[in-house]
């Protein structure tokens, strides 16, 4: 017997690792006054909140789709303003980024039913059954920091980003626990973040599936005697990986690089 699943396939991905130097945090007003007064700053910890995608047909190129991300960080920085302990303060980096893929073709209209509590069914239209884009992406590692003063006119080519505070969504200021800053600060921070991403788009198709019946397993558990409980205890291997960490040699002979080599590939030069 077969049947007819709707399932997902990939049509084409991507993998990039991006270096981004130097991108502005965009700070909390109690952590931009913190700021104002600090010596010195570290980035501690990336994190990443949400992407945001946009699908939109290549031109003259049937098939084709690109994509527009923007990337949304939430930015930990320990904060220095003299001898006492650091301040923690977090802030908020946004990276925009657009990739070609190929997505094959659908001209079927697509309607829908979508659930919703205490009210009607609202239907979903679409024109197109375009294809769906998926993201997967790893928190960034911290390469640098910068402190920039913006009253010092030998970093006035670091003050002229503007930023436009609509384009932030209102699910990513909820993750801070005061409003962000977007004007009037003395002094910014600037960090350069390692991002690793694999970029996909899938569509919606149907699969015939063969179907069997249902598969009855033929091994027997195995369970200690009620003489002996310890007998399946003495058939277990003593886990010596639990006891001692894995040394350097067997990070390299399973193909993992060395951090420690210097680079020759044209990279960031940081790992």
């Amino acid at each position: 017997m077969h049947r007819r699943l709707p399932l997902f396939i990939y049509l084409s991905q991507c993998h990039d690792k991006d270096c981004l130097e130097n991108i502005r945090v965009y700070l909390t007003g109690c952590g931009q006054d913190v700021v104002d007064k600090a010596i010195s700053v570290k980035c501690t910890k990336a994190e990443i909140i949400w992407v945001f995608s946009d699908i939109e047909p290549v031109p003259f190129n049937r098939g084709f789709y690109s994509i527009d991300l923007k990337y949304f960080f939430k930015i930990t920085l320990a904060v220095f303003t003299g001898a006492s302990r650091p301040t923690e303060v977090e802030g908020l980096a946004t990276f925009d980024k657009k990739v070609i893929l190929f997505g094959s073709e659908g001209n079927a209209k697509i309607f829908a039913s979508k659930y919703k509590h205490d009210a009607f069914d609202a239907q979903l239209w679409k024109k197109t059954n375009m294809p769906h884009a998926v993201v997967e992406v790893v928190d960034p590692i911290t390469l640098g920091e910068k402190l920039v003063d913006v009253r010092d006119r030998k970093n006035c080519n670091c003050c002229d980003d503007d930023f436009d505070l609509a384009s932030v969504p209102e699910s990513v200021c909820r993750i801070f626990d005061d409003n962000l800053v977007f004007g009037g600060e003395q002094k910014r921070v600037y960090v350069s973040i390692g991002v690793f991403s694999i970029i996909k788009l899938e569509r919606k198709v149907q699969l015939l599936i063969p179907s069997y019946d249902f598969c009855i397993p033929q091994k027997e558990c195995v369970s200690a005697t009620d003489n002996s409980p310890c007998d399946l205890f003495d058939r277990i291997d003593f886990p010596v990986d639990e006891f001692f960490p894995p040394e350097r040699g067997e990070f390299l002979e399973n193909g993992q690089d060395d951090p420690s080599e210097p680079r020759d590939d044209g990279g960031c030069g940081c790992r």
